[in-house]
């Protein structure tokens, strides 16, 4: 079982390695990398790639460890009971699955994605500890431990907002996305827009580097903002010569596809007029 990347998704080799190496060691692979770098759709990617089924658990800053595990819903439960609904008396009638239960009690290997944690309370991954290294958990209400039946492939991204706690760091194998080279850059163009005019990918490449290298940018455009602003020139039919025009008037079309502030938009009108 090996990720060689998609038809839509160019991997670079190390991150080919690091995701491989991930699945053999069988430890959560911890991505992070800059917005926009593909952290969240390597996960659909991987599991497309090696035909296994996605279990997708985003986080956001109220989720906690256990919304992961189960929900017990105690007020459904009350009010079964107080219409003498007969399945109150099974408790597991009011249990809620949450991902890690569902991907736990899959019938076969899936792939699971924790996206995003840095987003939640930093006793978030601490609390689920013993869940990713041992692969159960207890379940109280019903009174027994869970257990995963197959060990899911489980990629957990961050955007690096708060640092994670060592004891979970060292759980995980570790890859950090790198921005990609030209060449690599060029064939995710192509493969989205396979068709397109090569004169203009090269052109709208020359000035989304030179954007992208400006001093004291606040947030440098990514991969993901790229590709917008290249579909956006292809709806607005600006070609090469047209990208190329508006550069020496000092100007770059349909900017706001690739800046995302107004701090960012004051400092390229400063050196587009100087």
């Amino acid at each position: 079982m090996k990720f060689t990347g998609t038809d839509n998704y160019i991997a670079a080799h190390d991150l080919q390695l690091a995701v491989n190496a991930s699945i053999a060691m069988e430890k959560p692979l911890l991505i992070k990398g800059e917005p926009g770098t593909g952290k969240t759709l390597l996960a659909h990617e991987i599991a497309k790639g090696l035909n296994k089924k996605l279990f997708t658990w985003h986080i956001k800053s109220t989720t906690k460890a256990q919304q992961g595990l189960y929900d017990y819903d105690a007020v459904s439960r009350l009010r079964d009971s107080q219409l003498g609904d007969e399945k109150v008396h099974d408790i597991s009638n009011y249990i809620i699955k949450g991902k890690l239960w569902e991907a736990f009690d899959a019938d076969e290997r899936v792939v699971l994605l924790i996206d995003e944690i840095d987003k939640a309370d930093i006793e978030f991954p601490n609390d689920l500890l013993l869940e990713l290294d041992k692969m159960e958990f207890f379940c109280y209400e019903l009174n027994k431990t869970i257990k995963a039946k197959h060990r899911p492939i489980i990629i957990i991204s961050s955007n690096n907002e708060k640092e994670l706690p060592d004891a979970f760091l060292r759980r995980c194998f570790f890859h950090y996305i790198s921005f990609p080279d030209r060449a690599t850059l060029t064939k995710i163009i192509d493969v989205h827009y396979p068709d397109l005019e090569q004169r203009l990918v090269q052109e709208a490449m020359e000035q989304f580097y030179a954007i992208r290298n400006i001093r004291g940018l606040k947030k440098k455009p990514s991969t993901s903002e790229l590709l917008d602003w290249i579909k956006l020139l292809m709806v607005g039919k600006i070609n090469a010569e047209g990208l190329k025009e508006a550069q020496e008037q000092g100007r770059v079309p349909l900017v706001g596809a690739i800046i995302k502030n107004e701090q960012d938009l004051a400092l390229l009108k400063h050196l587009q007029k100087n």
